[in-house]
């Protein structure tokens, strides 16, 4: 996984999931590379070289980065200090011939692809393991927490925790974040806010262990239907509150005789039916039926 169709999958992979949410004409990815780390440290120390010469501009948190984490520095959102930090030497600038035809290669396969990105020179990541690209997904929907999605190639990762050199790349999100962008964007998909197919209820501590092995059936034989298993316990009552809360067209009632005698109950919520108890053997076959009709 050393070559950049690696970095540019998982890049896809991302833009995809906007796509299909709505959310890519709201999001811009950056890119940038950080190089070997080798070359990195090299340009730590012309970094550090060029900070101290201004160090009546660095606030205390730069300060203290100073000899630490000098790479931090470029991605302070202190405005007093953008000037200096502009005219910072440029990583890409500094960069071994090596991670530049990787990020070459990235560039060309994105741009294959058809997805845009700009190049953030300033993106450094804030941990040392990363190395050659870094990417993020951002946005200007949400403020100042304007990153969704984050992530990078992290190559010395495994050698620094003591196994052998094995390449890496990979992403991570905020979910919550990226929920709250939909929201404020008003994206949320309709489909979240649809109603579930089946209510699985469950009566005794058999029936609520048995029910939990008929639900996977369910959902392995009919991976389309919108299943909900009932957690938590509570009295008859109270689980059909739930049932019919959730908008299910049909409650499953599963008590400790339908465990012995191998049926469920199934009763229609939305439609004048009379309750039904019908053999476990057939039931995903018979759930089959009703909603394909």
């Amino acid at each position: 996984m050393e070559g950049p169709d690696i970095d540019a999958e998982m890049i896809l992979i991302s833009a995809r999931l906007w796509r299909q949410l709505g959310l890519l004409e709201h999001v811009t990815l950056e890119l940038n590379s950080l190089g070997s780390l080798e070359a990195r440290a090299a340009y730590r120390e012309l970094l550090v070289e060029y900070f101290e010469q201004h160090l009546e501009v660095l606030d205390e948190d730069s300060k203290r980065r100073l000899h630490t984490n000098p790479l931090r520095i470029l991605d302070t959102k202190n405005p007093e200090m953008a000037a200096v930090v502009d005219a910072a030497p440029r990583l890409g600038d500094h960069l071994d011939e090596a991670s530049r035809v990787h990020f070459e290669g990235l560039k060309a396969r994105l741009d294959a692809a058809g997805i845009q990105y700009v190049i953030n020179p300033r993106l450094v990541r804030g941990l040392d393991y990363y190395s050659r690209s870094v990417f993020e997904w951002t946005t200007t929907a949400l403020g100042s927490q304007g990153t969704v999605c984050a992530g990078g190639r992290y190559d010395s990762l495994f050698e620094q925790l003591g196994g052998k050199p094995v390449s890496a790349v990979g992403f991570a999100m905020g979910i919550e974040r990226l929920i709250l962008l939909l929201e404020t964007l008003e994206l949320v998909p309709q489909e979240v806010h649809e109603t579930v197919d089946v209510y699985l209820m469950s009566m005794g501590e058999q029936a609520e262990a048995e029910s939990m092995r008929l639900a996977e059936d369910l959902r392995s034989a009919l991976p389309n239907l919108r299943l909900v298993l009932h957690c938590g316990g509570g009295s008859f009552k109270s689980q059909m509150k739930k049932a019919d809360k959730s908008g299910a067209r049909v409650a499953l009632i599963l008590g400790e005789n339908e465990v012995i005698e191998g049926t469920v109950g199934i009763k229609f919520l939305r439609e004048e039916r009379d309750q039904e108890t019908l053999n476990q053997r057939v039931l995903g076959e018979h759930l089959g039926s009703v909603f394909s009709a």
